[in-house]
């Protein structure tokens, strides 16, 4: 019977212990972090001896805040205005944009609707889901809008491309489009009139 005593009162004194050590660490703590609290630091605004233009508060570091990315244009970065898709592009449709759309166009969206807008792609040949024809009247009427937000956005098996493609290839991406669909759809009307002539000759 002394002996469960004995191992009881030896338990109570490790648990004694155990609570001081607690007890110390704890004040130690609250000791740092009043060394902390109380550190030499300036407040907000207050005038510095130690820089050249007395600010205490330090300008930024270049580079390190991100600036110019409101994206207030809603033309521009969503492809609407208003609530309702844009019918024309917001950029200046060249050469340039159009071949920089080409190369975009081949690289990600070739692979499922062609070279042509077709929808009849290596992938698809290989067995992935056949998208709609670019050249079916209904995507031939869609506002430019449309597109870029299914490019931003995804459709159906078509995952998103705005981690991929920035706005403005989305754009010359969009350009090159509507050339695709213009080139399966044109008629003489379209040519330019300079230009007719030597097709017309050229027509046997």
């Amino acid at each position: 019977m002394k002996w469960t005593t004995d191992k009881t009162v030896d338990r109570s004194k490790r648990r004694a212990l155990r609570f001081g050590a607690v007890l110390l660490a704890a004040w130690l703590i609250g000791c740092d972090m009043r060394d902390m609290y109380n550190q030499p630091k300036y407040t907000p605004l207050q005038r510095s001896e130690f820089f050249g233009d007395e600010r205490s508060a330090r300008p930024v570091v270049p580079d390190t805040v991100a600036r110019g990315q409101l994206r207030t244009n809603e033309a521009f970065y969503a492809g609407t205005a208003n609530g309702k898709f844009v019918e024309s592009i917001p950029l200046q449709v060249d050469r340039t944009l159009l071949r920089r759309g080409q190369e975009r166009y081949d690289v990600f969206c070739a692979p499922c609707h062609d070279r042509t807008g077709a929808g009849n792609g290596m992938i698809v040949q290989r067995g992935f889901r056949q998208p709609a024809s670019f050249h079916i009247q209904r995507l031939r009427d869609a506002p430019v809008g449309y597109f870029y937000d299914v490019i931003t956005r995804g459709f159906g098996a078509m995952q998103d491309y705005a981690g991929q493609i920035t706005p403005e290839d989305r754009w010359a991406i969009v350009a090159y489009m509507r050339a695709l669909q213009l080139s399966q759809n044109a008629t003489l009307a379209d040519v330019p009139a300079g230009d007719r002539t030597k097709l017309e000759e050229a027509t046997p």
